[in-house]
């Protein structure tokens, strides 16, 4: 596959853009971000198959490259999201329509490209498109199994209030990876015993930390809780790549990955095709251990605590998380497996110690500052207990 190395790497409105184009896309359909992580990474993979196919200086993801020569690299780019996106939310078709003319128009009026050029694209990045749907139409994402309750035993997950739904996206547990060899490769040991002095430490943090009624959680950390929770992780890593993108220069300081600003396409849609496979397969590898250990969640956990034959936890029958829980087990936390890929993919290209602001569009007026990728994840890792889910 692809290797993870520092490139030099540079604007690219075409490749950006429709990913902007591919998260409002998410929005509007009412995504879920477990369903997100597999739309990203069709529609990326798409557009770096139809980039490299005509470059053909990288691996593919599974198209092999076979554009024909002359053909124009923005058409096919831009081609294969519309034709990926058409795909996954055929009821949005009339939107993709009307932003199609408007980047065909504004490449036909790029004095480099030529109409026999821009033909060939859109033909190609139509062909890359249908390769990555037809093979990704067989992964296991449908048909869904059946509902699944999880049990009654201690520490068992069952559907949690207030809605009492079904585990979601069983499936994903068994799906076919994009790049790992297997869903269970990277499975981690598992949830602490619940006997053990790491359980009660874990149990009363939440308690506390996480309760609605918290009288310890500060505003702020109640504010990032609510913030990571409001969009997708595909949503806000995408959206920091794309500003990453734009933005040229990776951290000076930091040998370790480079982003130097330069004209080209296929550096672009690479990066973005490894985040968004590498969340996909991340969400794989997540979901596969979250239904192996089926843990229970700590609005379960904390009001049975009698049951847990640990002494050392008390139940509070009416304790409540800062907000809603998934409807999944407990372990190991999705958000934060699939940002530690985001981030780890993201530092590769620009450097560990990169600063970068987030925004989120369902908490408008709401920014996160950061200094590295890591200052990052350690606040994904608290949020979800601040809010009481972990």
């Amino acid at each position: 596959m692809m290797l993870f190395v520092a490139s030099s790497i540079a604007r690219a409105d075409d490749v950006t853009d429709w990913n902007q184009h591919m998260l409002r896309a998410g929005t509007v359909g009412g995504t879920s971000p477990l369903v997100m992580s597999r739309v990203a990474a069709i529609v990326q993979a798409s557009v770096f198959d139809a980039v490299n196919g005509i470059d053909r200086k990288y691996a593919p993801v599974h198209v092999p490259p076979a554009g024909p020569a002359g053909a124009s690299r923005r058409a096919a780019a831009v081609e294969a999201a519309y034709t990926a996106l058409v795909a996954l939310y055929p009821a949005q078709k009339s939107t993709f329509d009307a932003r199609l003319a408007v980047s065909l128009t504004a490449i036909a009026s790029d004095p480099l490209e030529t109409s026999a050029g821009i033909t060939s694209g859109i033909a190609w990045g139509k062909t890359a498109a249908n390769g990555i749907w037809d093979w990704r139409t067989k992964d296991g994402f449908t048909p869904a199994p059946d509902p699944f309750q999880g049990g009654t035993g201690v520490g068992e997950w069952r559907p949690t209030p207030p809605g009492f739904l079904s585990g979601a996206g069983p499936q994903f547990a068994y799906m076919t990876p994009w790049v790992i060899g297997s869903p269970s490769q990277f499975r981690p040991n598992g949830p602490p015993g619940m006997t053990s002095t790491r359980y009660v430490a874990d149990f009363n943090e939440t308690k506390m930390m996480g309760s609605i009624s918290s009288p310890i959680r500060t505003a702020d950390e109640a504010i990032y809780s609510w913030f990571w929770a409001a969009s997708t992780a595909t949503y806000l890593w995408n959206h920091v790549a794309d500003s990453l993108i734009e933005g040229g220069d990776g951290d000076e300081n930091d040998d370790s990955g480079r982003w130097e600003r330069r004209d080209s396409l296929l550096e672009s849609a690479r990066l973005l095709a490894l985040l968004d496979i590498a969340m996909a397969d991340a969400a794989i590898a997540c979901w596969e251990a979250k239904y192996h250990y089926v843990f229970w969640r700590p609005v379960t956990a904390i009001p049975l605590a009698d049951t847990d034959e640990n002494p050392a936890t008390s139940p509070d029958p009416n304790w409540a998380p800062l907000f809603a829980t998934p409807p999944h087990p407990e372990y190991p936390s999705g958000h934060s497996t699939v940002s530690g890929a985001a981030a780890v993919v993201l530092a590769s290209f620009f450097g560990e110690n990169r600063h970068f602001t987030m925004d989120n569009d369902l908490m408008i007026g709401v920014t996160r500052s950061f200094w590295s990728f890591s200052q990052a994840l350690n606040e994904v890792k608290n949020a979800r207990i601040f809010a009481g889910i972990h």
